[in-house]
């Protein structure tokens, strides 16, 4: 019974994260898209490729703790050792402000020479806005991992709504104001040529349009600064109520402080860096990805704003839209790690191997026809997002993007979970072996594309595909060798397979009849989106991908097996 308790509480605690993110990406559409109107293609790219490399930072810095924290935490709560938790979660907060401090100087000090870097002398403005975010970022990191360590899943859900809810009005806000303060200054200039006096690059004259990417570009990361200082401040007011707790049950321990702060920072360190290794070799994939397409357009002759507005439809369009689902996946593996910890802990395997099993059958299951979906009507919602002049003459290739490649929802999500899952059961150092494997092969392959070929954009998107497929199968092998888990196709990967291709079928007609009928994509769109959910939900309870015991251990379990019996699937 216990068991059964603790396994629903992974899934409930994961959906709670998982609709969190969720909340979060939709909040996120609702910014980006005026955000990604306003700044037009040319800020886009600038934009894009700040917050590329602001990832990579983050994630050498502080990306990482949240995970990190978590397991340590979640560990030391099983063998009920709760002074040495609340000592990991201090000594970790420490930590944090010393890497974050660092991540933030370089940051700051370094934007000029990452902007001559990528050839693109605007990003100096967004990356020094950005800096002073990885000192933030660093401490909620502290927090939210110690929280989910606890199994409490709560407070970093809230928080990150917080965070996008304030990221979304400040981005906005600061876009619009940089903007139109460029625009009324811009008939006072006698050419489209700003000189450094007027504001512009040290010594360099940029024209108006250069300017604008520039200035909009920085208002946008302001947003980021903004919701992250909020959301830490919650989470600290949300620690404080919560701290007499955490001091009672500290009290409780039969222990002690066993362990001295060296031997925590050790662990922590251990700890950290195989995750940030891994997480870092995910990021760098992308910002090596911009170097080398920045550094192939210009030797193939490729216009700069051509190159910016192609990276930017990339980044801010496709990559934005197969973020959601994916989020669902990180959700996930962040709340899967202190069960599997927990159960890995106490050397029950088999519990473990069955935990593993349902969350990545729970992953598939959304993963399928969100990446179906998206590529059946990936042209009304391209049309329908982005509407901007500038973005306009790029939506055919923003739809075909999505179109083609939203088949990597699913392997970031598989490649995502069973990292996660690795790394809980202590096996710390594979995933990074099977990230920096598929690294390198993905460059190899980049290389030979943009150089050797006439891909271009298209030839980002083929990388972003190979990359975490190649992951996942060796996390898969990886997995299997380990811990003897054995994969389960049928219901795993064949029923959401079906069941999502018979849901675009379904959508697909339903959109175009609408669309024939109506002449509105809004319409079209809205109901398509509709059905698609409700024809899904039928055809997985009706191929019984999930058994009766399986449902009501997921959320709102018991509803569905009302359903499905109403329905004759189930007995």
């Amino acid at each position: 019974m216990k068991n059964k308790r603790e396994k629903k509480n992974v899934f409930i605690q994961g959906t709670i994260l998982a609709a969190a993110g969720i909340i979060t990406r939709v909040i996120g559409f609702a910014y980006r898209i005026p955000m990604t109107n306003m700044l037009g293609s040319d800020g886009n790219g600038v934009y894009s490729i700040a917050f590329e490399i602001y990832n990579i930072v983050l994630m050498l810095s502080s990306y990482s703790m949240p995970l990190a924290v978590s397991k340590l935490v979640s560990a030391r709560l099983a063998l009920k050792q709760y002074n040495n938790s609340y000592r990991v979660f201090k000594d970790a907060m420490l930590f944090a402000v010393c890497v974050s401090t660092l991540g933030m100087l370089f940051l700051y000090f370094g934007a000029g020479f990452l902007a001559d870097l990528y050839s693109t002398p605007e990003l100096v403005r967004p990356l020094r806005v950005l800096a002073p975010t990885l000192f933030v970022v660093g401490m909620l990191g502290v927090v939210r991992g110690y929280f989910q360590g606890t199994s409490t899943m709560i407070p970093t859900a809230i928080s990150q709504i917080f965070e996008q809810i304030f990221n979304a009005v400040f981005s906005i806000g600061a876009v619009w104001f940089c903007m139109s303060k460029l625009a009324k200054g811009a008939g006072s200039y006698k050419t489209d040529a700003i000189t450094s006096a007027q504001g512009a690059y040290e010594g360099i004259r940029l024209s108006y349009r250069v300017q604008q990417a520039s200035f909009g570009a920085a208002g946008g990361t302001f947003g980021t600064l903004t919701g992250a200082l909020i959301a830490l401040l919650f989470l600290l007011f949300t620690f404080m109520i919560y701290k007499p707790t955490i001091m009672k049950r500290n009290r409780r321990d039969e222990f002690g402080i066993t362990q001295s702060h060296g031997e925590v920072y050790r662990q922590l360190i251990f700890t950290v860096i195989p995750v940030v290794i891994s997480q870092t070799v995910y990021q760098i994939g992308y910002v090596i990805d911009d170097l080398i397409f920045s550094k192939a357009m210009v030797t193939k002759g490729m216009s700069n704003s051509v190159r910016k507005s192609l990276q930017g439809v990339f980044n801010s369009q496709y990559t934005v839209l197969i973020n959601v689902p994916i989020a669902v996946a990180t959700a996930m593996a962040a709340s899967s790690i202190p069960s599997i910890v927990t159960s890995y802990t106490r050397g029950n395997v088999k519990e473990a191997n069955k935990k593993t099993g349902a969350i990545i059958k729970f992953v598939m299951v959304v993963a399928f026809p969100s990446a179906v979906g998206l590529a059946v009507l990936s042209s009304p919602i391209i049309r329908t997002l982005f509407r901007s002049p500038s973005l306009r003459a790029y939506n055919l290739t923003g739809a075909r993007l999505l179109t083609y490649g939203s088949i990597a929802i699913v392997f970031y999500s598989l490649s995502t979970i069973t990292s996660a899952i690795l790394q809980g059961l202590d096996h710390m150092n594979v995933p990074v072996r099977n990230s920096g494997i598929s690294l390198i092969i993905h460059l190899i392959l980049m290389v030979a594309l943009l150089y050797k070929t006439d891909l271009n954009v298209y030839a980002l998107l083929i990388g972003d595909i190979t990359f975490p497929l190649l992951i996942s199968i060796l996390n898969w092998l990886s997995v299997k060798k380990y811990i003897g888990y054995r994969q389960e196709i049928g219901k795993t990967f064949g029923v959401p397979l079906i069941s999502s291709a018979l849901m675009g079928v379904a959508a697909w007609i339903v959109y175009y009849l609408l669309f024939m009928l109506t002449k509105s994509m809004y319409i079209g769109l809205l109901f398509s989106v509709a059905v698609a959910v409700v024809v899904y939900a039928v055809l997985i309870l009706a191929f019984r991908c999930f058994e009766v015991d399986e449902l009501y251990e997921l959320p709102m379990g018991g509803r569905l097996v009302t359903l499905g019996r109403k329905l004759g699937f189930y007995n």
